[in-house]
């Protein structure tokens, strides 16, 4: 019997902020699966190793958590003022589906640096040494980001000594700018059930006060002692709880069907991507997963979120925008818990550390409006070349 060999396919393995992943070229990719759908699925999913009933992606370039089981596609902009244009897939590890539905706030910080580096920016508008600013088209929501790129010898700076809790070692900074980041327009909302709090009802579970937000990412934020939660806790002591977890999910189901993302309940576990689930506190003393000791004082608020069913080991991007925004913001869970009023930025706590967003919002015509959210990230590449796949379903 005759078995065809594996194709060859041009990557880029990354890591951008506390996430890692598989960078393609869109011209790179097999022509069938250089458009959304089924080929352009499966070939990801092969790539990345899912699904995986073994939930471990052995045999692919993931590495069974949300952080990692994830794919980029980039390409030179279709859009006016626009540099490149960035698609994001979130591949579910046990199931055989590739969730489209969301950024990654992580990953975009990587997006620049690839698109320079693979001469997708004009060479003229690289400095020598200096800052390259790359215009971002995010597929997946329809918004902008801006990539503040540092420059050495006219080529992306990878190394430095910008410290980001939840990786492990210092890299260079680079700023993004989201642009624009709420659900806004086209009948959309930034809070879209109108308020700031809502008594979100989950049968089986509880009511609970939440704060549901379009921001970056969908998100729904929860009080922690509401949930019985000091705010502190780590990855173990949450992820190894069946029972809290299959809870958490079901509070997102019902809030997804509350922001009007999904039509039943049942379509919330097609799409595990979004909404965010996170809860809040105030700030307090607490050891972050590497030993680090973080001080009441050193933070404004304590956020813990889930991703793909589980706690988060420190804060995804898209989800740190949405933080950004909800503070900036009077009267929501976020801004309460940090201490309420009207800010710029906040520094938050998370299970690997600290960080500190802005964001910009004003209210217009009695409507809550964000111009941008701020927050520094690295990124780097870690390896390079092409990667191996059989050609199945492409």
């Amino acid at each position: 019997m005759a078995h065809a060999p594996q194709i060859k396919i041009p990557a880029t393995y990354m890591r951008g902020g506390t996430s890692k992943g598989v960078f393609f070229k869109l011209d790179d990719l097999p022509e069938a699966a250089r458009v959304p759908g089924p080929a352009r699925d499966a070939l990801l999913m092969r790539v990345i190793g899912s699904p995986d009933p073994y939930g471990k992606q052995i045999d692919g370039m993931g590495a069974a958590t949300s952080s990692t089981s994830k794919t980029v596609i980039v390409g030179k902009s279709t859009r006016p003022d626009h540099d490149v244009d960035y698609l994001f897939g979130q591949v579910s590890i046990d199931q055989a589906f590739v969730d489209w539905s969301g950024n990654c706030g992580n990953l975009s910080a990587a997006v620049g640096p690839f698109a320079i580096t693979n001469g997708l920016i004009d060479p003229a508008r690289i400095p020598q040494n200096g800052i390259a600013v790359v215009r971002i088209w995010q597929a997946n929501i329809q918004k902008t980001i801006i990539a503040h790129v540092p420059i050495t010898d006219g080529a992306v700076q990878e190394t430095g000594d910008f410290e980001l809790d939840g990786v492990t070692f210092p890299a260079a900074e680079l700023q993004l700018e989201f642009m624009n980041p709420a659900e806004e327009g086209d009948g959309g909302s930034m809070f879209p059930t109108g308020n700031l709090v809502d008594d979100l009802e989950v049968p089986g579970v509880g009511s609970f006060k939440a704060t549901m937000i379009n921001s970056g990412i969908p998100t729904i934020f929860l009080n922690a002692d509401a949930l019985g939660y000091s705010g502190a806790e780590l990855q173990d002591d949450i992820n190894g709880d069946a029972a809290a977890l299959a809870r958490f999910e079901t509070i997102r189901a019902h809030g997804a069907l509350r922001m009007g993302l999904i039509k039943s309940l049942e379509e919330a576990a097609a799409r595990q991507h979004t909404p965010k689930v996170a809860f809040v506190a105030g700030p307090k003393a607490y050891t972050a997963s590497s030993g680090k000791p973080i001080g009441a004082d050193d933070i404004d608020v304590l956020v813990r979120a889930l991703s793909m069913g589980k706690l988060h080991h420190a804060m995804m991007g898209t989800a740190s925008v949405a933080i950004a925004t909800a503070a900036a913001v009077p009267g929501t869970l976020v801004n309460l818990a940090a201490g309420g009023g009207q800010r710029d930025q906040v520094c938050f706590g998370h299970p690997s550390g600290t960080l500190r967003v802005g964001a910009e919002a004003q209210l217009v015509d009695g409507e809550w409006t964000v111009t941008k959210a701020i927050m520094s990230r690295s990124a780097r590449v870690l390896m390079e070349g092409r990667v191996h796949v059989p050609r199945v379903g492409f």
